[in-house]
Parts: structure tokens; C-alpha cells; sequence
């Protein structure tokens, strides 16, 4: 199959899966989810995703219906009935199904979701162009929740503006892009928000940051502004199927490529890191 779903068990082609209603998915976007890329049938970083996504759902008290062994086997599982092995991998949990109500009941199981289709990851060679807009979301970004309105939105209008991404900002504070980690390198040295309730620690930013050790490039974990943003000597953006990737526009403005070695070190560098991982 090319594009595959599962629910609970139960799994087949992605148009034809059914949910009940009283899923509470549909009424609160009650859950937690987690993503990764797979190349050959191998799931890059699977680990760190999958501790991420049981930390989300112990922040929100949902009861995720297997272990972590387990869910990496059924993901494991799927994806090797795909036809194709380069795919994005995605999972939820939903805290249950009940009749509509705020308040939950504390026994609830979770439903466990899968959705594989095939895809590669981003083309680093090409740069991206940016826009900016207050961060308004509420102070849960470190959970990887279903709650995703204001990003959906932010996302459309990047997608209007001709631009890749939206990234956020607190007042003057840089925070994180609609769907992404935020970078810049300045100096020589890589500044990236420090992971607090305003940002998703990212998969992608702890390797990023990781290689950076690697290289001899300069990590710093504090916040920066808007204005640092726009004046840094190259802007990177990251998610897991975006390894690291050059912005060369702001609002329009034209912005970095002061330092395109150091981002061409680090992309090469990552990029080898996915393939060897996935061989």
C-alpha cells in the first residue's frame, strides 16, 4: 500500500479508515503527537521521537495504549507494508473515546493513530524565505499536542506570502517557526532558544546542536530578538524532515549569507548523519 492508516489495531488504506465520532479527538483535540522520516524502511532518530512523544502524553495524563518497545515495533511493523521506504511516519494518541464532556474519565485508554506516506526529506540546497507574527499560542509549546489553530494559520499565511515558514516572537523574542526550530549563527557561534514552555524541544535542533559540538562550532542556548534575527549572519530553520536549512528572506528583506560555510558544513554533515543512520 502506498499511503497506509491505522487505529487501534486495525489498519488499511489511509482514505478508507473510519473513527468514531466520540473519539475525543474530534471535540477537544485531545492528544499528543510525534513524526518522523524513514528512508530503506528505517526510521531515522525513532528513540528520541518516541520519548518525546510518551513525555507529551505524561504532561496531559494520557495513557498511551502500548510501551515504547512496542510502539516502535508496530511503527516498525507498518511502515514494512508500505510499498515505498522513504515515507513520513506519524503518530498520535487521543486521550479516548467517551461522550462529549471537558472533564475526563481518569481510566480512559488512549487510541493509538498511525498515518504513513511516502516522503522525502527537504532539499537543503534550496534556501527558504521567512515571515514574522506574534506568538499568541499558549504556554504548552514543549508538548507536541493536537491544539495546532494558531500554527495552521500562520502556516496558510506563509503559504500566501510565497514564503517556507512563520516564525514567531514573543514582543522582541524569537521563539520558534509555525512548524520548525529557529537558528541563527552569529560570530561563528550557533544561538538557538533555550528549551522552555515556549518552544518544542525539537528532534532535528538536538542534533543540530549536537553536530555542532562535533565541528567546533559554538552553541549558545539564549534567547534572541527579532532585530539579532534579521542583522545574524545566516538564519536556520529545522524540523525533523528539514535538517537544517538557510533562510535568505524576512518580510521580504534579504537576509544572511555571511557565513554560508558554516551552514554547508553543518547540512552535509547532518545529511550524512540521516543517510548512515537509515542504511
Amino acid at each position: 500500500m502506498e499511503c497506509l492508516g491505522y487505529y487501534n489495531g486495525e489498519y488499511g488504506e489511509l482514505d478508507k479508515m473510519r473513527i468514531p465520532m466520540n473519539d475525543r479527538v474530534c471535540f477537544f483535540g485531545d492528544g499528543v503527537y510525534d513524526a518522523a522520516y524513514s528512508r530503506n524502511y528505517k526510521i531515522f532518530a525513532l528513540d528520541e521521537h518516541v520519548d518525546r512523544f510518551f513525555n507529551s502524553a505524561r504532561l496531559l495524563d494520557i495513557r498511551v495504549p502500548v510501551g515504547k518497545e512496542e510502539l516502535k515495533a508496530e511503527l516498525s511493523d507498518m511502515l514494512s507494508k508500505c510499498d515505498c521506504g522513504n515515507n513520513f511516519v506519524y503518530w498520535q494518541a487521543t486521550r479516548g473515546t467517551q461522550i462529549r464532556s471537558h472533564a475526563y474519565e481518569e481510566d480512559t485508554r488512549a487510541n493509538l493513530w498511525i498515518t504513513i506516506k511516502p516522503c522525502d526529506i527537504v532539499d537543503m540546497r534550496e534556501k527558504i524565505k521567512l515571515i514574522t507574527a506574534e506568538d499568541t499560542r499558549f504556554l504548552h509549546c514543549n508538548i507536541k499536542t493536537l491544539n495546532l489553530i494558531p500554527s495552521v494559520m500562520a502556516s496558510q499565511a506563509a503559504k500566501r506570502a510565497g514564503a517556507h515558514e512563520t516564525v514567531f516572537h514573543r514582543g522582541a523574542t524569537v521563539t520558534e517557526c509555525a512548524h520548525s526550530n529557529i537558528h541563527i549563527l552569529k560570530d561563528g557561534a550557533l544561538i538557538t532558544h533555550p528549551t522552555d514552555c515556549h518552544i518544542l524541544a525539537g528532534v532535528a535542533r538536538a542534533h543540530l546542536i549536537a553536530m555542532c559540538g562535533k565541528l567546533g562550532v559554538k552553541v549558545c542556548e539564549i534567547p534572541f530578538s527579532v532585530e539579532e534575527m534579521r542583522n545574524a549572519d545566516e538564519v536556520i530553520v529545522t524540523s525533523a524532515g528539514s535538517l537544517c536549512l538557510q533562510a535568505c528572506e524576512i518580510d521580504g528583506k534579504e537576509i544572511g549569507g555571511k557565513d554560508e560555510e558554516t551552514v554547508k558544513t553543518l547540512q552535509k554533515a547532518l545529511l550524512t548523519e540521516f543517510k548512515e543512520q537509515t542504511e
